[in-house]
């Protein structure tokens, strides 16, 4: 639930941000009086840079967005921390018994994501394994041994 939430604060906090920078943009595009008085006829050439800077804007707050899905992508869905230490398994060279993919883990063990690096059939989603408690694994690794 942290994890979603997490998620949902990070795009609030983009729409925020755009929100409170779209009256500063809006200052600076040209002929605004022209375009709050609906009078866009009488804009001529300045309509171009009107259009192109709320293109731009509009640009900028979609990478943004971008941004914060492909940052919580790659968090541990426990804790939240970046996954790291990225593991490359499987080999180009035997497709058919192990597909290439990229493996990251949560710095606590809290998880590994697997990241499909080949993708045959269209996208394929990205999967999260999550461990129990890898200090218990360990420990009876290590008792056993």
């Amino acid at each position: 639930m942290r994890y979603w939430a997490f998620f949902a604060a990070k795009l609030a906090g983009v729409a925020l941000f755009l929100g409170l920078a779209w009256p500063f943009v809006r200052t600076l595009l040209p002929m605004r009086e022209k375009v709050l008085q609906h009078r866009i006829h009488e804009m001529g050439d300045n309509l171009f840079w009107y259009s192109l800077a709320v293109y731009g804007f509009w640009m900028f707050g979609a990478g943004l967005a971008y941004l914060a899905i492909w940052d919580q992508r790659y968090r541990c869905r426990t804790c939240l921390r970046r996954l790291r230490m990225p593991i490359e398994r499987g080999s180009w060279s035997r497709l058919l018994t192990g597909r290439p993919t990229l493996e990251y883990i949560c710095p606590f063990g809290h998880g590994t994501l697997k990241v499909p690096q080949l993708h045959l059939t269209g996208k394929e989603p990205n999967d999260w394994a999550e461990h129990q408690d890898i200090w218990k694994e360990l420990e009876e690794l290590s008792t056993k041994g």
